[in-house]
């Protein structure tokens, strides 16, 4: 029933296989170059350049001048992994790519020849340990599948190894991305918040928002299906954004719920976030869902990225997430004063901006339990090298953490091999269910009434809560009430830090296919506040 992804072109092509990714999304939609010459670099010593918050036009600035080379850059970044990742206790690297340096000296041959190279050039990537990486594990954050290597990389993988990003190292999740709560998983631990080791870093791309943040690699991937690109984004002062449903492929992701799932960049910056995106976005046939997004896609979204961006729009302010009885007053106070922010930049504000019904959509049953019958999808995509055929063999092993096991045992009350389209009732998917229809028309019909080209809301209303009590002191994720019912963009931007010590984090949600509009707000309130900075347990490294 799936569908053959595209012919390989990547050096290191392997087999093709079928998905029933394909076969899902197909029966939902049924119903519907840059070029451098660079002088070589000494060796040893990387001739001044930092990595630690560099960006990608750092890094090529720095190859392109000579005061670098690619193999330079790269082993800057796996000193900075080997030296502070596990004994800070940070734990947010499952694995380091031992072919990153290989690769590098491959582009630093072709350079200095006058070959052609790709846009992302030596760009290091921290991949979320649910992309598949044809040369590394890919485990989902689950024991059971600690030995699991696909046959072949992920979409947005290969569109950055096309681009001449390297992949450094996998990241670390939360099991079968269930928690937006933390980032633990059974197959390689806890990781903490590179802001403060103490606190977690949501979830469930905590390891690549923690490892972005402490500069083991340039950008990042990670998955949202509710919260986790946005949320841990928000707790590691970080640009992140969700796509809008069908804009971007989620081929070669181990899917917790298809129908709400995305994939994309986690940046130190929002230019970055905006070059990884031009790469990674686009139709995919092997995902069918991309469908949707298939002619909606600009020439480029760095376009939007206007220091003025702001002057002349209308903004609107989602009060009703950012209420004072349900929030931190301090993470309160930094919206306020990002609100200001936006009106300086010369935006109008629509305050407060209201959704009728809101709370009815919340309330709302929109929810399809379909993990157990996607994930046995993208099982099969694994062919012979499958660790097992349906998640509830590894449930009854007892190859799962503790804090999962009535999770798995939930979603186990659910067919493996029926799809949610075909059970008793029946549970459509996006676009076709009825309750998300209504709720994405009502946010729409709300954002037309009042002109507002986006919305603002704060992403979490509080703090990063402590390791030792996540689950316990989980509160204030705003991340999953808006934008995965509906399949609305929505993006987050550094805003300030509580107390001075711990992020936080704006969202911006805007109308279908609007990316540029969440890029052009999020760069203009970004380089108006500058509040990013980097977290002082993991400072510039002297070089050797």
């Amino acid at each position: 029933m799936g569908q053959s992804r595209s012919p390989r072109t990547h050096p290191d092509v392997v087999p093709q296989r079928r998905r029933r990714l394909g076969a899902a999304a197909g029966c939902l939609l049924a119903l519907l170059s840059s070029q451098a010459a660079v002088p070589a670099a000494p060796p040893g010593a990387t001739g001044g350049f930092e990595v630690a918050e560099a960006t990608i036009d750092d890094v090529h600035r720095a190859i392109a001048s000579g005061r670098a080379t690619c193999e330079q850059v790269v082993q800057a970044y796996l000193t900075r992994i080997e030296t502070y990742d596990r004994a800070s206790g940070l734990n947010a690297v499952t694995v380091v790519n031992p072919r990153a340096l290989e690769r590098a000296r491959a582009i630093d041959r072709r350079l200095a020849a006058g070959e052609p190279v790709g846009e992302l050039y030596c760009i290091t990537v921290l991949v979320k340990d649910n992309f598949d990486t044809h040369d590394l594990p890919t485990t989902g954050g689950s024991v059971a599948m600690l030995d699991s290597r696909p046959p072949d990389d992920a979409f947005m993988v290969r569109r950055l190894r096309e681009a001449d990003a390297i992949v450094i190292a996998k990241t670390n999740m939360a099991e079968w991305a269930f928690s937006p709560r933390q980032t633990r998983s059974s197959s390689y631990g806890i990781t903490a918040n590179a802001y403060a080791l103490d606190r977690v870093p949501a979830g469930s791309s905590g390891g690549t928002a923690s490892a972005v943040a402490a500069s083991f690699g340039t950008v990042g991937l990670g998955t949202d299906t509710g919260n986790s690109i946005r949320g841990p984004a928000s707790h590691l002062a970080l640009f992140g954004i969700r796509s809008t449903l069908g804009l971007t492929s989620r081929d070669g992701v181990i899917p917790l719920v298809l129908d709400r799932d995305v994939a994309g960049p986690l940046t130190r910056t929002v230019a970055d976030g905006a070059r990884v995106f031009e790469v990674v976005a686009g139709y995919d046939p092997a995902d069918p869902m991309t469908e949707l997004g298939r002619d909606r896609h600009p020439p480029g979204y760095r376009a939007a990225l206007r220091a003025d961006g702001l002057h002349g729009l209308r903004i609107g302010v989602l009060r009703a997430l950012a209420r004072p009885e349900d929030a931190d007053p301090e993470i309160l106070a930094l919206f306020d004063a990002a609100l200001e922010d936006l009106r300086r930049g010369g935006a109008a504000l629509v305050d407060p901006f209201v959704i009728p019904a809101l709370a009815d959509h919340l309330a709302a049953d929109n929810f399809c339990p379909r993990f157990r019958y996607d994930l046995g999808g993208y099982l099969e995509s694994l062919g012979d090298g499958a660790p097992f055929d349906d998640v509830m063999v590894a449930f009854e092993r007892g190859q799962h953490a503790d804090y999962v096991a009535d999770r798995l045992a939930f979603f186990g009350g659910y067919p493996a091999d029926v799809p949610p389209e075909r059970w008793n009732p029946p549970c459509p998917a996006f676009p076709h269910h009825p309750g998300r229809r209504a709720y994405l028309d009502g946010v729409i019909e709300a954002m037309d009434a009042a002109g507002v080209d986006a919305v603002v809301h704060p992403t979490w209303t509080h703090p990063p809560a402590p390791l030792a009590s996540a689950v316990a002191d989980y509160r204030g994720d705003n991340s999953q009430l808006v934008a995965p019912a509906t399949g609305l963009p929505a993006a987050t931007v550094p805003m300030g830090f509580r107390g001075g010590a711990l992020p936080a984090g704006l969202q911006i949600l805007a109308r279908p296919y609007a990316e540029p509009m969440i890029f052009r707000i999020a760069y203009a309130y970004e380089q108006a506040t500058r509040h990013r900075r980097a977290p002082a347990a993991f400072p510039p490294l002297a070089d050797p």
